[in-house]
């Protein structure tokens, strides 16, 4: 699984984490359509998956870029991340 890293999903809204595989070699954008779904998914449809959504680091609270690749963030196999 070297195209992917293990990372652990904060939900603020639902007040629900999950651990979650998500590719590399994608933008943060898809990456966040794809997690938006999926925990809109898991919800029942409690959280709203829209163009809103945005994805955080946990530790510093900064916003990723939607256009830059998850492989060129600091995000890697442990971190937190942060879906609002």
């Amino acid at each position: 699984m070297n195209n992917k890293v293990l990372v652990n999903l904060v939900v603020p809204v639902l007040e629900e984490s999950y651990d979650v595989f998500i590719p590399i070699n994608r933008k943060v954008g898809n990456v966040i359509e794809l997690l938006s779904k999926l925990v809109s998914d898991l919800s029942g449809g409690y959280f709203v998956a829209n163009e809103k959504n945005s994805l955080y680091s946990g530790d510093s609270g900064d916003m990723y870029a939607i256009d830059i690749l998850i492989i060129n963030t600091d995000i890697r196999n442990g971190s937190k991340i942060i879906l609002m």
